[in-house]
């Protein structure tokens, strides 16, 4: 039963749910914005609806599968270990020759149906930060940089902990791009109404321009 629950959470874990969800809207997701098929590119991308429909989508690929571990194997080691298999099939999807997203959504459902109070904390740290900077991504790699310390911590099952390490890992590596752009002050802000928001060094850029004196 193992083997056919770890199958069927990387197939579930790759359905580009982000992909079909803006096809159903005309659009190309890979070829709009990050070109990323999370649910942060298609809200932007479309707005909060379809965003909101593919958080929901891609925290349930994770969810399920720990969901099914935690009820059918009664074990918290396989219950995460799924989710975690949720997570590698969403960003190594083979529907989209072995690319896909970044796996904080799938990942933070694989953490609510496997350890509530570890995807609770994470979640909160997530959503603290996103509130007080609005950088999708500094919210992510914080909630990670959490994951990651919470196994030692709560001193959870060595399995588990070691699983948490390498999925903060593999999440922080998918980020790596945004890392680059955090420091470099060119990251994009998060608009809760769709589309993007301009780097801080851009809209002080457009302000100057715009209150600059003409010359004579």
């Amino acid at each position: 039963m193992q083997y056919a629950l770890l199958a069927f959470a990387f197939l579930l874990g790759a359905i580009p749910f982000g992909l079909l969800i803006a096809r159903t809207k005309g659009v190309d997701i890979l070829s709009v914005g990050s070109g990323n098929i999370g649910a942060t590119n298609v809200w932007r991308a479309l707005g909060p609806g379809p965003g909101s429909i593919v958080l929901l989508l891609d925290v349930l690929k994770g969810a399920i599968p720990a969901f099914l571990g935690k009820v059918l194997l009664n074990d918290d080691s396989w219950s995460f270990g799924l989710g975690l298999t949720a997570v590698l099939g969403h960003s190594l999807s083979p529907f989209l020759k072995f690319k896909g997203g970044k796996g904080i959504a799938t990942g933070c459902g694989a953490l609510l149906g496997s350890n509530p109070l570890v995807g609770g904390i994470c979640l909160a740290v997530f959503g603290i930060v996103l509130g007080l900077t609005r950088y999708v991504s500094l919210g992510s790699i914080c909630a990670v940089i959490a994951l990651a310390a919470l196994g030692f911590i709560l001193r959870l099952p060595t399995f588990v902990t070691v699983a948490y390490v390498v999925m903060a890992a593999f999440i922080i590596f998918k980020h790596k791009d945004n890392v680059k752009r955090l420091l470099n002050g060119t990251e994009r802000k998060f608009n809760a109404k769709g589309g993007d928001e301009k780097p801080d060094e851009e809209e002080e850029t457009e302000e100057t321009e715009v209150t600059k004196e003409p010359e004579d």
